[in-house]
């Protein structure tokens, strides 16, 4: 505000100033500039700037008009303010009327992303005397591009308290025109209570889907309210590192920047205002014919790293009327003005306040806001953003780096992606949660110090993982060693616990693939079939001494015996009858207990010593000898037969053997992935099967068929009446591996399930990682290898066993 007097060939210009009575580093900054101008003989020569600054409250519209008053009865020429839109409309009110230029710089309170002031009444065909230095907002232009450019469809935004929600209106119509999911909620001023209520109000359903819509956020908020929120929800495990936040806001120091970052975790991005400066020092404090405060325009120096927006706004403000007043001096177009009033009906407005508004939007000036100047509708024009960013990882202090620029003339000058994984996970450290399984996951104790080292296919698969996308992981097992089911209160336990809860990335083990599971985590395609199997006990081999009379039974030895001494008996009274002839000299022989011997020997194809020759005896003979060659057939046959039964001893040779018997106890592990499939193939309506019915009726006859841990069932087995109903494969190694080679295992031969790699819901890895274990030939060759795993144990079981 600039007041003109003459006064001993010395000039001294008038001006006032109006701030929010919290801006005070504004009022120092203003009075640095007016301190600088004063020294500066080469734009006011003979001219000294007097000041006088007023505070008010920003929502106090009156107490800002009467200190303006006050102001222009002394005597201004200019008014600069750095108020709130509130009590800014009604001094663009009182300017208009005065005629008094009006450089407005708009504040936001609390350090809140700035919203559009709303127009104010104006009379049409008169000039506009308040002139916007700080340029219009365009924060709803710039993150919808940068929304647009990450192809988020779906994301929740926060603001505090502070902000006018109106400003976003906009941004909100456009989201819903394009389809965008958006969802909105205020942060409050107790963060702490806030984040609390959730967890006391929402089901763990509700909460679960909550911490997958925080994946994705907007945050309209101060740096302070930011840095607070982002603590309060890493501490409450509410968001992973996976997850990627974008903080709007123009004014955000460097301070805060680092101070966010370490605060964070998972990928953040910042939008924030930026003032184009050039690289060499004298450049950038030497503006045509002025010299900026060195404190001020060197970005190392600590005063100018603790600059508001506003406070740069300000200094060039100062620096813009100055050289206005000295263009108006040099064109001898000055116009004292007299005290103005603004109580007075018969007051008139400055003749002057025209030709000065003119030349203060004619002429630019270059000053710590780059170049500040005004459009003919009292604008500024220039405004640029920078937009920074982090990679994801977990690690503290990383480093940020230029992603973007966005100006409204060109839009963004740079490009924009949220493909978190591509074929570089350089620095991204995953918690990997295991359970125990063999051949999957094993692990060998630590010794003499060592940390434990876990082997088994899934940890192959892993590694190949990790080699080719360049990833590090941490291994635990569940702390429960399950797999993990949905439980009567609705909390997950075991392994899928971990990950639902966000304590771990990724879950690997024979972890298999059901709709239960993927309704609370993720999982990558399909590794390796999975099929369900019974573990059993070989039956204990014993030495018959009387097995060769297995072939028939009891009461046919003794019919065979009982016509053994009938034939005998006959053929003796048939030779007693009729004695046959014998040469001469010859004993006859044709006693009891020859023709006995005779009718054995016969029998057993061994031939005998009497000679009978009458037809009788012969035709006798010749019927029991083809009795003989029929029962000897026969049990030759049956004596085959009973011998390759035995060998084949186990009678269980599928899952339908199992499922029609009763006498032999089986059951699997309680709340398992089998049991869970059983369960539903028994009683879902839709999966019904017969075998699996009987199956589900026969594991809960008693309540001891089932156990809690697979290897409680592979003990049952091996010292019991005990059938353990399992993985499939789990089970092949198990019987490969027994010392004793005491089991066996029979399989269903028609897998609809498989194993797979469980993530997080909405993991950004899902998909690099069901990618690379297709294509990659390590994990190719790796499949490969497990896919002739039971052909190569079954083979390998014949062999030993």
């Amino acid at each position: 505000m600039l007041l003109t007097s003459l006064f001993l060939f010395c000039v001294c210009v008038f001006a006032g100033a109006i701030f929010d009575e919290s801006a005070r580093k504004d009022d120092e900054v203003f009075r640095m500039a007016v301190a600088d101008l004063n020294l500066n003989n080469e734009i006011l020569e003979t001219e000294k700037i007097t000041i006088s600054v007023e505070f008010v409250d920003g929502n106090n519209p009156f107490q800002a008009v009467q200190e303006a008053c006050e102001l222009m009865n002394r005597g201004i020429l200019a008014l600069v303010s750095s108020i709130g839109c509130m009590s800014a409309g009604s001094l663009q009110t009182l300017a208009d009327a005065m005629h008094i230029p009006h450089l407005f710089i708009q504040k936001s309170p609390a350090g809140s992303p700035r919203s559009a002031c709303p127009p104010t009444g104006r009379v049409p065909g008169t000039d506009d005397y308040t002139l916007m230095v700080r340029p219009q907002v365009y924060l709803n232009e710039v993150i919808m591009q940068v929304v647009s450019e990450y192809g988020w469809q779906k994301f929740v935004l926060f603001y505090d308290s502070n902000f006018d929600i109106r400003g976003i209106e906009d941004f909100l119509d456009r989201t819903s025109q394009q389809g965008l999911d958006v969802s909105l909620q205020k942060v409050e001023a107790n963060i702490n209570m806030m984040i609390t209520s959730l967890f006391r109000t929402m089901r763990t359903e509700e909460l679960h889907r909550y911490r997958d819509t925080l994946r994705r956020a907007v945050l309209f908020m101060s740096p302070a309210t930011a840095k607070a929120f982002i603590s309060e929800v890493v501490e409450t495990n509410l968001v992973a590192f996976d997850c990627h936040w974008i903080l709007i806001n123009e004014e955000i120091s460097d301070y805060d920047l680092q101070d966010l970052v370490m605060k964070s975790i998972g990928r953040l991005t910042v939008i924030r205002q930026t003032f184009p400066m050039p690289p060499n020092a004298t450049q950038r404090c030497v503006k045509h014919n002025h010299r900026i405060n060195g404190a001020l325009c060197d970005p190392k120096n600590a005063k100018s790293q603790q600059l508001e927006i506003t406070n740069r706004y300000i200094y060039d403000s100062v620096l813009l009327l100055a050289n206005t007043f000295h263009k108006k001096l040099e064109d001898r177009k000055w116009h004292s003005m007299a005290s103005l009033s603004c109580i007075r009906k018969t007051s008139k407005p400055w003749q002057g306040g025209k030709s000065m508004l003119d030349t203060v939007k004619k002429f630019g000036v270059s000053g710590l806001t780059s170049f500040l100047e005004f459009t003919d509708n009292g604008t500024n024009p220039n405004i640029f953003f920078e937009i920074l960013g982090t990679n994801y990882g977990e690690d503290r202090g990383r480093g940020v780096s230029r992603l973007a620029t966005w100006d409204p003339v060109h839009g963004l000058n740079g490009t924009l992606s949220d493909r978190k994984l591509e074929n570089n996970m350089r620095g991204v450290v995953l918690r990997v949660v295991t359970v125990l399984e063999e051949p999957f996951v094993m692990v060998s104790e630590n010794v003499l110090g060592k940390p434990k080292k876990y082997q088994g296919f899934s940890i192959d698969v892993l590694d190949a993982l990790a080699n080719y996308l360049g990833f590090k992981y941490e291994i635990f097992v569940a702390p429960d060693h399950k797999y993990g089911s949905l439980q009567p209160d609705g909390m997950w336990n075991g392994l899928m616990g971990e990950l639902v809860f966000k304590r771990a990335d990724v879950g690997l083990s024979a972890v298999t693939i059901t709709p239960e599971r993927e309704g609370a985590v993720d999982f990558t395609t399909r590794y390796m079939d999975y099929s369900v199997g019974v573990l059993l006990r070989k039956a204990e081999r014993t030495v018959d001494m009387f097995a060769c009379l297995a072939p028939f039974d009891l009461s046919l030895w003794a019919c065979i015996a009982g016509t053994v001494l009938l034939v005998g008996i006959l053929v003796y009274l048939l030779n007693w009858l009729n004695p046959p002839r014998l040469p001469m000299g010859a004993v006859s022989s044709t006693t009891l207990y020859n023709s006995m011997w005779f009718v054995y020997g016969s029998f057993v194809q061994q031939g005998g010593e009497v000679p009978y020759t009458t037809l009788a005896t012969r035709m006798m003979m010749g019927v029991w000898w083809m009795f003989a060659l029929i029962v000897i057939s026969s049990y030759t046959a049956n004596l085959a037969a009973f011998l390759t039964i035995t060998r084949i001893e186990n009678s269980i040779q599928s899952l339908q053997d199992l499922s029609r018997q009763t006498d032999l106890p089986y059951g699997t592990v309680l709340d398992s992935a089998v049991y869970d499939q059983v369960r539903s193939k028994a009683m879902n309506p839709f999966e019904r099967d017969p075998m699996y019915s009987q199956m589900w009726r026969m594991i809960n006859r008693t309540g001891d068929n089932n156990v809690d841990e697979s290897k409680e069932g592979i003990r049952k087995v091996k010292y019991g009446h005990f059938g353990f109903v399992w993985d499939a494969a789990v089970l092949e190694y198990v019987a490969v591996n027994d010392e004793d080679c005491s089991f066996y295992t029979v399989a269903s031969n028609a897998p609809d399930r498989g194993y797979g790699i469980a993530m997080q819901h909405g993991s950004p890895y899902r998909d690099v990682f069901s990618q690379r274990s297709s294509h990659h030939p390590r994990l190719i060759s790796s499949r490969r290898w497990q896919g002739c795993l039971n052909t190569l144990l079954k083979s390998f079981d014949s062999l030993v066993c």
